[in-house]
C-alpha cells in the first residue's frame, strides 16, 4: 500500500491503538498479587494455580498467530470487535469460575482474545502510518505495552485491597467494555478491500514462508523474542529478589518498580526519536548492550553478594535495554510488509510472548532465595539477542523478499 492509498487517520485512532496493547500485559499481570488468595479459594495446589499464568501467555501467543492472517484477509475492524467481545465474556467467565480447571481454560481463551488487540494495534499502525511517523508510533506502543506489563501487578495489588480476585477479573471486563464502546464509535477499517490478501490457508502459508526466508525479519523477531524473555524473567523474579532476598518493604518494592516503569517509558520514547533520524540499527544494538549490562550485573549478584544498589541498577538497565530495542526491531520486522502486516505482526507477537512464557518459570528453579537463575536466564537471553544483530547486519541493504501483493519499504531498514 502506497502512502497515497493510506486511509485517513481519525485523531482518536492512535490513542485507541495504544489502548489495545494494554490487553495482553494487563490480563497477565493484574491478578498476580491475588494469586495466593485465588489458590486458597479454589482449593488448588500452587503449581496448578500457576497454570493460570501459563495458559494466558500461551493464549496471547496463539491469539496473535491466528488474528494476524485473518485480519489480513477480512480486514481489521471486524476481527478486532470479535476479539474485544470475546475478551469481555471470558473475563467474566474467569470471575465466576468455580474450579481452577475452568479458570485455566477461561484464561487461555482470555489470552486468545487479548492477543487480537495486540496484533491489530501493530498491523493497523502499519496500515495508516509510514516513515518516521511509523517508528514514532511503534515507540509509543513499546512505552504503553511495557509500562502496562510492569505496572500491572502494582495496580492489581492496589485494587486487591478493596476487591477480591474475582473482582479483578470483573475490572478487566469493564476495561474491555469501555474499549469496545470506543472502537465501535471511532475505529474505522484501516485495510481497504483491494489491499487485502486472498487465497485462504494456502496464501497464509505462503506468506509465512515469505517472512521466514527474510533474514532481516527473522533476526528482528528472534531479537525481540529473546529480549522479551529477559523482560518476563525480570517480571517473574524481581519480586522475590527485592523482597525475599534484600528485604524491601512492599512500598520499597513499589518504588523500585515505579522507577523502572519511568525508565522504560523514557528510554522507549528516546529510542523512537533516535530511530526516526535513521539510526535504526544503532539504536537496536544500543538496547541489546544496555540490557546485557543489566543482566551481567544480576549474574554477578547471583555469584557473589552485591549491595542492593547494584541489583536495582541492573534491573533498571535490563528493563531500559528492552525498551530501547523494541521500536527499531518492530520497525525492521514490519516495515517491508505493508499488505501482510497482520501476519508479520502475529509472528512477532507470538515469539515475544512465547519466549517470555518459557523464560518466566526458569527463574524460580533454585527457589525464592537465589538470584543466580535470574542472572543466568537474562544473560543467556541478551547474549543470544546480540547474536541476532549479526543476522540482521549481514542482511542490511538487501531488499526483503516479499509476496507479489506486498510493497517493500526497505529504505527504513538502512
Amino acid at each position: 500500500m502506497t502512502s497515497a492509498a493510506r486511509p485517513s487517520v481519525d485523531r482518536v485512532l492512535p490513542a485507541l491503538l495504544l489502548l489495545l496493547t494494554v490487553f495482553g500485559p494487563i490480563s497477565m499481570d493484574l491478578y498476580l498479587p491475588a494469586l495466593p488468595a485465588l489458590t486458597a479459594a479454589l482449593g488448588a495446589a500452587t503449581s496448578v494455580a500457576q497454570f493460570t499464568v501459563t495458559a494466558c501467555l500461551i493464549g496471547l501467543a496463539a491469539g496473535q498467530l491466528i488474528a494476524g492472517p485473518v485480519s489480513d484477509r477480512y480486514g481489521r475492524r471486524g476481527v478486532l470487535l470479535i476479539g474485544i467481545v470475546a475478551y469481555i465474556v471470558t473475563s467474566m467467565l474467569c470471575a465466576i469460575s468455580p474450579t481452577v480447571e475452568l479458570l485455566i481454560a477461561a484464561r487461555f481463551v482470555q489470552g486468545l482474545a487479548g492477543g487480537v488487540g495486540i496484533v491489530i494495534a501493530q498491523a493497523a499502525g502499519r496500515d495508516v502510518f509510514s516513515g518516521g511517523t511509523l517508528i514514532r508510533f511503534y515507540a509509543r506502543l513499546t512505552v504503553v505495552g511495557g509500562f502496562a506489563a510492569i505496572v500491572g501487578p502494582l495496580l492489581g495489588g492496589l485494587l486487591n485491597t478493596i476487591i477480591d480476585w474475582r473482582g479483578l477479573f470483573v475490572f478487566l471486563a469493564v476495561i474491555g467494555a469501555a474499549i469496545l464502546i470506543i472502537a465501535l464509535a471511532r475505529f474505522g477499517e484501516t485495510l481497504p478491500i483491494e489491499a487485502r490478501s486472498t487465497g485462504g490457508l494456502t496464501r497464509t502459508l505462503s506468506d509465512y514462508r515469505t517472512l521466514l526466508r527474510d533474514r532481516v525479519f527473522v533476526g528482528a523477531v528472534l531479537n525481540q523474542g529473546l529480549m522479551y524473555a529477559a523482560l518476563f524473567a525480570y517480571l517473574s523474579g524481581a519480586t522475590f529478589v527485592l523482597q525475599d532476598i534484600y528485604g524491601l518493604s512492599p512500598l520499597g518494592y513499589a518504588l523500585a518498580f515505579g522507577a523502572n516503569s519511568a525508565g522504560f517509558m523514557v528510554f522507549g520514547h528516546l529510542a523512537g526519536r533516535f530511530s526516526e533520524r535513521g539510526h535504526v540499527h544503532a539504536v537496536l544494538a544500543a538496547g541489546v548492550v544496555v540490557a546485557t549490562a543489566g543482566a551481567l550485573g544480576l549474574l554477578a549478584a547471583g555469584l557473589t553478594t552485591m549491595p542492593l544498589w547494584v541489583v536495582l541498577a541492573s534491573l533498571f538497565a535490563l528493563a531500559a535495554g528492552v525498551s530501547i530495542s523494541s521500536p527499531p526491531a518492530t520497525t525492521l520486522a514490519l516495515v517491508g510488509y505493508p499488505q501482510i502486516a497482520g501476519t508479520a505482526s502475529s509472528l512477532l507477537g507470538m515469539v515475544r510472548f512465547g519466549f517470555g512464557g518459557i523464560a518466566a518459570p526458569l527463574v524460580g528453579v533454585a527457589g525464592a532465595l537465589s538470584i543466580l537463575p535470574l542472572g543466568v536466564v537474562t544473560v543467556s537471553a541478551t547474549v543470544l539477542a546480540a547474536v541476532t544483530l549479526v543476522l540482521i547486519g549481514t542482511a542490511r541493504g538487501r531488499t526483503p523478499r516479499h509476496s507479489p501483493h506486498t510493497t517493500s519499504s526497505a529504505a527504513l531498514t538502512h
